[in-house]
Parts: C-alpha cells; structure tokens; sequence
C-alpha cells in the first residue's frame, strides 16, 4: 500500500488505479491520523486542525461526519465484514495500517538519513541517488488547499527535509564529478532558503569542484551581502572557514579526494539528517 500526501492525497494498493480523498476536510484529518498512528489522534486535537479558525458549535457531531468519510476511504474490499482500519478508542482516533505501508514523507524523510549515512561512509553513487529521489517525492506542496497550525508545521519540517535532500544530492554529485547537477541542486536549496548557509557552502562547493573557484568565492560574497543586509550579522565560521580554504587554493579541483574545506558542509548535513525521526523505509517509489 502506498499513501501520498503531496499534492493530491491518494492510496495505491495492487497496482490498481489510486483512490483519492476529495473532502478537503477528510484530507487534513486523515493526514494527521497517518502521522500520529503509533500513538493515535485526540479527537479534540483533531477537531482544532480540521477547523483551526475556531470549532462549530457542533464540532463534535462534525467531527464524525469527517471521520465517516475518512473510514470509507481507508477500508478496502480486503477488509473483514465489520472490521475498519479506523477505529476510536480511548477519546482518541487510531488508524491501524499494515506494517509494509510506504507514505511518501515518511519514506522521503528516511532516505534522506540514509542519504546522509551514505555520504559519510564515501558510498557517493548511493548518496545522491537516494537524495535525488527524496528531492522528487517532495516535488509539490502538502495539503495545498489547507492551512492551520498543524499543517503550516508539518510543510516546514517537509521543507528542511527538501533542503537537506538538496545539499546531499549536491554535495554526492560534486564528489562524483557532475558538475551541472551539483549546481542545479544548490542553486535551487539557495532559492528555497536565501539565508541558509549550508546551501551557499553546496554552491561553493559545486562551483569549487567544477574549477570555478572565482565564482565560489563570488558565492561567498553574495551570501555576506545578504545575511549583513537584512540580519545584521556575519557569516558562521563554518561558512569563513570554506572560504578561507578556497583562498590558500593555488590550483583548481582536479580529482576526488577528502573534503576539507567543505567538511562543514557534511557535519551539518549529515547531523540535521540525522536529528529528525523517519520511518526506515527501503526506496522511494516514483512519483
């Protein structure tokens, strides 16, 4: 079985065509409910993220209602006569799915663990493969036709999956010599987040590892710009320590080795990556 909540909100089982979940409010509701399965939802807490602005008068007999059509989704003709997925126990609401179900952010944020653990070990190939592919499974927004508290959260966790998604792809691809996807991904992790180091470093790095040295450095000088501009503040010494490096540089990259300015760059990566909880999921299927 396979469940996306980027962009439409479906369920694959068999190879059959996807069922997709209509209701803007089931949608929401049983976002939260797949997330929180380990531990189940609090109906009130519910309630609150399928109407953030304020609840009904009658949110609880609401609240059903939704629930309702979110029970008839996720049941399948597989089930038992009688028997739901969906099922409320406790003043909560849990949804018990098959230990094999692959969801997309879920299998998105797991491969970019292992993203990072690839890189770290020098498995390079592995590395950008596996973040590249978290890069696509992201492509597109969460709920798009939702906001609230709950969902505005869960899209920047999403997003800081993206980036680090982005830097990894970027950084394996330099190390493997493919220059022009090594910029692509950084170019693009430094669009998504114009105050963010780390995906200056990735530019640098790809332009370093391209021979580019000068626009490295020109990279660098952008991104003081930038932070001394609207911050007020000075770049990290992570970030003065890759520049400083590409001054002493007398030659430009010519084949792989150790990171050495740009070591940085992996320790922050590869920590990020390794502080958010994941699902270990084994691949990431095509979008």
């Amino acid at each position: 079985m396979m469940i996306r909540l980027i962009n439409l909100v479906t369920i694959e089982t068999n190879g059959g065509p996807p069922r997709r979940l209509s209701s803007a409010q089931a949608q929401v509701a049983f976002a939260r409910m797949l997330v929180e399965r380990n531990v189940g939802t609090e109906r009130h807490q519910l309630a609150e993220t399928v109407w953030p602005e304020g609840l009904p008068d009658t949110w609880a007999s609401a609240l059903r209602s939704v629930v309702s059509r979110v029970r008839t989704f996720v049941t399948t003709s597989h089930d038992q006569p009688g028997v739901t997925p969906l099922v409320a126990q406790g003043g909560r609401y849990i949804l018990r799915l098959p230990q094999d179900v692959v969801v997309d952010v879920e299998c998105a944020e797991a491969a970019v663990t292992e993203a990072a653990d690839a890189f770290a070990n020098g498995s390079f190939v592995v590395a950008q493969q596996l973040a590249a592919g978290a890069v696509t499974s992201l492509r597109g927004s969460f709920l798009p036709s939702r906001e609230g508290e709950w969902v505005n959260t869960m899209r920047e966790q999403l997003e800081e999956v993206r980036l680090k998604a982005l830097e990894i792809a970027s950084l394996s691809s330099s190390s493997l010599g493919i220059e022009h996807h090594a910029l692509r991904y950084a170019e693009e992790a430094v669009r998504r987040a114009p105050f963010r180091e780390s995906a200056y470093r990735c530019r640098m790095t790809a332009h370093t590892r391209a021979g580019n040295r000068a626009e490295a450095i020109r990279s660098y000088q952008q991104l003081r710009e930038v932070l001394a501009e609207e911050l007020g503040i000075s770049p990290a010494p992570e970030t003065e320590a890759a520049y400083l490096g590409l001054l002493r540089a007398q030659e430009p990259w010519r084949a792989p080795g150790r990171f050495t300015a740009l070591e940085p760059v992996l320790t922050a990566v590869t920590e990020g990556a390794h502080g958010a909880s994941a699902h270990r999921v084994p691949s990431i299927p095509d979008a």
